[in-house]
């Protein structure tokens, strides 16, 4: 069978109407996307250079204390960095563990019906309403804290950090499962081949192999920890405190977004202005962990061929 000498070309003949009004459709919803994102990136730099004409930058990164509510006003971030990082810190020593134990198994030992049955019940726990889960901190894991800690305060850092935890599990089992199920089944038979165990193969070779899809599991579950809201507004209390002691009450960076935006405070004020800068910092520390997530991605990704 001869080829044609001239390749085919649709040249001459009218193309079906979908497949020049869907390109554009596309086109047009990137476009949303886009203007959207640079709409809230503005919104918040311009009220953010607004909050520094009156607040010097430098005040607001080493002043200890965080009261621009109450007189005398200070307006040092580091009160809400460290209760967000205490929080986080505290969410990623449950998550982190317990979520790759989760994936090792699903991946590696897991039949084909047990993982059917686990893994759709661990993302269900992505699907609970984080108001909810406030609540399950703040009823039920802070009782059982203060049982074995008595001195734990009714609202603390601990309970926060337990619950936001077990909020990002699923995030971090489900992202590192997908990560080791994409290392090919080649590498494990030659493991076996070589006399590998089950727990060595699973840790010398699928874990090192599936390496960058799990960072970048625990840096995006983080960055969703530090962005966390409704849990630590209910668990955590509202007190912005310089403190390392998980059982006091610390206030974060986003439920001190909450506390302002209830509508009591007057529209243009400092006060006001002040959510812009704190959602500011909020911004660039998530943009920062999503940029090293995505280095970490390209920098350690493995093709298999």
């Amino acid at each position: 069978m001869s080829l044609p000498d001239k390749p085919f070309s649709l040249k001459g003949k009218r193309q079906p109407l979908g497949d020049l009004i869907v390109p554009k459709l596309l086109f047009f919803a990137a476009l949303i996307s886009i203007f959207t994102t640079v709409g809230i990136v503005l919104t918040l730099l311009l009220e953010t250079i607004n909050f520094f004409r009156v607040v010097p930058f430098f005040e607001f990164l080493t002043d200890t204390k965080w009261t621009p509510l109450f007189k005398p006003q200070h307006f040092g971030i580091l009160p809400l960095l460290s209760g967000t990082l205490l929080v986080t810190i505290g969410a990623s020593i449950v998550a982190l563990p317990i979520g790759l134990a989760s994936a090792i198994y699903l991946s590696e030992y897991a039949p084909d019906r047990a993982r059917r049955i686990i893994k759709p019940i661990l993302e269900v726990l992505a699907g609970v309403p984080t108001i909810v889960y406030g609540y399950f901190a703040l009823t039920f894991v802070t009782p059982v804290i203060r049982i074995f800690l008595p001195d734990t305060g009714i609202f603390n850092a601990l309970s926060a950090s337990i619950v936001v935890g077990i909020m990002i599990i699923p995030m971090v089992s489900s992202l590192s499962e997908d990560a080791m199920g994409s290392v090919p089944k080649s590498l494990r038979d030659g493991a076996y081949a070589l006399g590998a165990t089950r727990f060595e193969v699973a840790l010398k070779v699928v874990l090192p192999a599936a390496l960058s899809g799990i960072v970048a599991s625990f840096v995006l579950a983080l960055s969703r920890a530090i962005g966390e809201t409704m849990i630590v507004t209910i668990a955590a209390g509202a007190t912005p405190k310089l403190t390392a002691n998980p059982l006091e009450s610390i206030q974060t960076m986003t439920a001190y977004i909450v506390q302002v935006s209830l509508g009591d405070t007057p529209y243009g004020s400092i006060e006001y202005l002040t959510i812009f800068a704190v959602g500011m910092t909020l911004f660039v520390i998530t943009l920062l962990m999503n940029i090293i997530a995505q280095w970490i991605t390209r920098r350690f990704k493995e093709e298999y061929k």
